[in-house]
């Protein structure tokens, strides 16, 4: 069994179990009958930065639940793909903080027209200051919502727009409060 393979078995182990298995355990995953080997396998891996020492017990990082950026393609005209293999995380994508960062579901139709649709997630950063244009999480009139900030230029007022032209402009009757940016959106396709 090469590295690839045993590191795919160990993220199967770790998904159907919620856990890392023992040395005892690896050894039986990867088909070795050394302690030893499993050892030098999980100090390589450590070295490398796919699994961490927590106290005594092993942990994964951040690498662990890394996948292969295999490279470009267009979504144009077909070419041939050519394979530069680097490994990304979804976390250190989409999540510039991950400290003040949290997600949210989202429910409605008032922001379909910059493709957020129900049911997405949106990464949302925690901060109080945002710039007209920017998507919000922000609570109006006691009243908490996802939309677009915007600034009214007659009277250079905030004010909250949908992306959807069914709803009107939202303008605060006493306060305006902002919470978080929308910083990413995650979708998984439904077939």
């Amino acid at each position: 069994m090469d590295t690839t393979a045993r590191k795919n078995s160990l993220k199967r182990f770790f998904k159907k179990h919620r856990r890392l298995p023992s040395y005892s355990e690896m050894l039986h995953l990867f088909g070795l009958s050394s302690k030893n080997a499993v050892f030098k396998i999980v100090q390589r891996w450590i070295a490398e930065g796919f699994l961490k020492k927590e106290g005594r017990k092993l942990a994964p990082t951040s690498r662990f639940f890394s996948l292969p950026l295999l490279g470009l393609v267009k979504a144009g005209f077909p070419i041939l793909s050519e394979e530069d293999k680097k490994y990304l995380t979804l976390d250190d994508y989409l999540i510039e903080d991950p400290v003040s960062s949290f997600l949210l579901t989202v429910s409605g139709d008032s922001l379909h027209e910059i493709g957020i649709f129900e049911g997405d997630i949106v990464v949302v950063e925690r901060r109080k200051n945002a710039l007209p244009g920017d998507i919000v999480l922000a609570e109006i009139d006691r009243e908490w919502t996802l939309k677009i900030l915007r600034r009214d230029r007659l009277n250079n007022r905030l004010y909250l727009a949908s992306a959807n032209s069914k709803y009107p402009p939202f303008y605060p009757q006493t306060e305006l409060t902002i919470h978080g940016i929308v910083k990413a959106v995650i979708r998984k396709l439904r077939n």
